[in-house]
């Protein structure tokens, strides 16, 4: 039997039965006066899950990298200065996006595994005393080193420079998944995807939106029509689209959104914490390392594991997917060939996440790794076991 297996990469995740039924309707008619039906309540919904009362939420069909061009391209201008770090693949892909579009691309590069440093930003913000910076970029969750970055420093040493450019934050694998505070943190761009935290399948771009950053599009220069703020806003305040919308998946959203808040947000936030957790004490066991350098920068949606000295971690997940069927992230980047990535969010539960420990146990021990069997997934159950909800038991 195939298929059958859960996905252990950052995503695309695993989608619950629950929301492939929400997902399986009939094509329909998004110009009939019931689309606004759909459209409004999923739009006001997401801001609950961005955690925005002032900014707006806009759409598109597309993924992520579909957002950020998104957010690039409705407030800046080709020429406009923005200030990026680089520590790993995907703050890599954002500064070669912005490169594309002739944006002048200020670099902090930092060791991967660390996260976004919050000084360094301050320093180069208080020496633009032109204010020439119009924008700072930051990966919230960099997926390809299990790395989340502390949001809420960037925004203070922003603050303490006095300095107006806006703050564009990549949320993708972090929103739905861990806790995400546009308002409190001022972020006027925050960057998001249907396929991680909400569990469907791709095809939508997600963006929050400030209303500094929907005032930017105004005087904003760099081309764009499919991804044009003006116009999907427009269509959306009356209820419709300006083209075809991805109806399977706002169904599917519509679904992902109940299931968010009838488990209560900072439940899952809760649950993908304890979930890492237990993947952690499993590499602990192991004798293995995190990419990430300090429990600080720990991610709670994917953990990127070194292999050791000697071992090639492409193998090494090739091996797993060839003789156990079962797929994790490979090394990107700098950790290509020299760390797997383990995706534990979205849809999962302790129980899955010992499946994807015993299954990559199980091909580390085929290849020879220098681990002791069943050390990784004891340890896991042993954290698991001992951090359950237990049924209070009634007296006799």
């Amino acid at each position: 039997m195939t298929g059958q297996n859960p996905v252990f990469i950052p995503g695309p995740t695993n989608i619950p039965d629950r929301l492939r039924y929400a997902m399986s309707i009939q094509s329909m008619d998004h110009r009939a006066p019931d689309f606004v039906e759909l459209l409004s309540p999923v739009l006001a919904d997401l801001k609950k899950v961005f955690k925005t009362r002032t900014g707006q939420v806009i759409s598109f069909p597309g993924s992520g990298t579909g957002g950020w061009e998104a957010a690039i391209t409705n407030t800046l201008s080709p020429g406009d200065k923005v200030l990026v770090a680089r520590f790993g693949m995907f703050s890599h892909r954002w500064i070669d996006l912005c490169q594309r579009h002739n944006l002048d691309v200020e670099v902090i590069e930092c060791e991967w595994g660390t996260g976004a440093p919050a000084d360094l930003y301050g320093q180069r913000l208080a020496a633009d005393k032109d204010h020439q910076i119009k924008a700072v970029l930051v990966t919230h969750n960099e997926t390809a080193t299990g790395v989340r970055s502390d949001i809420g420093a960037v925004r203070k040493a922003m603050d303490e420079t006095d300095h107006p450019a806006m703050l564009y934050v990549d949320c993708v694998s972090s929103l739905a998944s861990m806790d995400f505070r546009m308002d409190e943190w001022g972020v006027d761009l925050a960057v998001s995807g249907s396929q991680k935290g909400f569990m469907l399948a791709t095809g939508m771009a997600i963006v929050g939106v400030s209303q500094k950053a929907l005032a930017a599009c105004e005087t904003a220069t760099c081309p764009r029509c499919y991804f044009d703020f003006r116009d999907m806003a427009g269509a959306n305040a009356k209820g419709g689209y300006p083209y075809t919308p991805p109806l399977q998946i706002m169904y599917g959203l519509r679904e992902s959104l109940d299931m968010l808040f009838e488990e209560g947000l900072d439940n899952v936030f809760a649950r993908h914490y304890r979930i890492a957790e237990g993947v952690r004490e499993a590499v602990r066991a192991w004798g293995l390392r995190l990419c990430a350098k300090s429990p600080d920068l720990y991610s709670d949606t994917v953990s990127a594991v070194y292999v050791p000295d000697g071992f090639d971690s492409n193998v090494l997940t090739d091996h797993a997917f060839d003789v156990y069927g079962v797929s994790f992230g490979i090394g990107l980047g700098e950790m290509a060939n020299r760390a797997f990535r383990i995706g534990h969010l979205g849809s999962m539960t302790d129980v899955m996440a010992l499946s994807g420990i015993a299954a990559i146990e199980m091909a580390m021990k085929d290849l020879d790794y220098p681990i002791e069997p069943g050390a990784g997934v004891a340890a896991a159950q042993n954290y698991y076991r001992a951090t359950a909800r237990r049924p209070q038991l009634q007296a006799a």
